[in-house]
């Protein structure tokens, strides 16, 4: 359910994009509460979670590469590689860095974790000024769980199913560890992307996994009911 300030209604929002209208209509048909400010606190949301799916998809078009850290690349012209993960060269500005991850995917080698980094990263880009996000997110060091803490990525419990929010499919019978999950960008109804896998739906995505499972494994992959997604009302103040 939608809930604005001085009880104004999302009806009232026009020139929509269908995957905002779409956006709108599972935010406002969930049993959760989500509060705004205003309406373009909404529409700087909507606005985020179309980036999201618009890079999901971006990324899903490219080159990058599916590895484990230890066979990982970034584009060393951009990144130097640390235990800890790739950390911007202190000559270049975070903006031209995430965008080359886009424009130059094959330069690119990473695992889930990152992949759902990088398109948040590309998609906060997108949508405020470059020149905030640059004093946001410098220094940076990506990969996996390392990022800066200005992202404000947070984890609940449940499954809402809003477009652009990040679901986990977990693979409890897992043969090589990189594979014991897959985070995915929920797009619309039943169409999930994971780097690695690419865009499908559930039970593609579940039967994807348990093709990766151990030797007479018994358990089958699942979507854990949890989402992860940006604070965007913090993000707000940078629109």
């Amino acid at each position: 359910m939608i809930i604005i300030e001085n009880g104004l209604s999302p009806k009232g929002l026009t020139d929509l994009s269908p995957a905002g209208e779409s956006i709108v209509k599972a935010l406002d048909k969930s049993p959760t509460e989500y509060r705004y400010s205003s309406k373009d606190e909404l529409r700087f949301e909507l606005k985020m979670r179309e980036q999201f799916m618009t890079n999901a998809r971006s990324m899903d078009e490219g080159d990058a590469k599916f590895a484990a850290f230890e066979y990982s690349y970034f584009n060393p012209a951009f990144w130097m590689k640390t235990p800890f993960g790739y950390r911007l060269r202190d000559t270049k500005l975070p903006s031209e860095a995430i965008n080359d991850v886009f424009t130059n995917s094959s330069a690119y080698s990473f695992e889930c974790v990152t992949s759902i980094v990088l398109i948040y990263y590309k998609s906060i880009l997108d949508t405020i000024r470059t020149s905030y996000f640059n004093q946001l997110f410098s220094p940076l060091l990506v990969w996996g769980h390392h990022y800066d803490d200005d992202m404000m990525m947070v984890t609940y419990e449940g499954v809402d199913y809003i477009p652009g929010d990040v679901y986990y499919f977990s693979n409890p019978d897992y043969d090589d560890p990189i594979w014991m999950g897959e985070n995915s960008v929920f797009l619309s109804e039943d169409q999930y992307f994971g780097h690695g896998v690419g865009i499908k739906t559930h039970d593609e995505m579940i039967e994807a996994l348990n093709t990766l499972r151990k030797k007479d494994a018994t358990r089958s992959a699942f979507l854990l009911q949890q989402v992860t997604r940006l604070k965007f009302s913090d993000l707000y103040r940078y629109a």
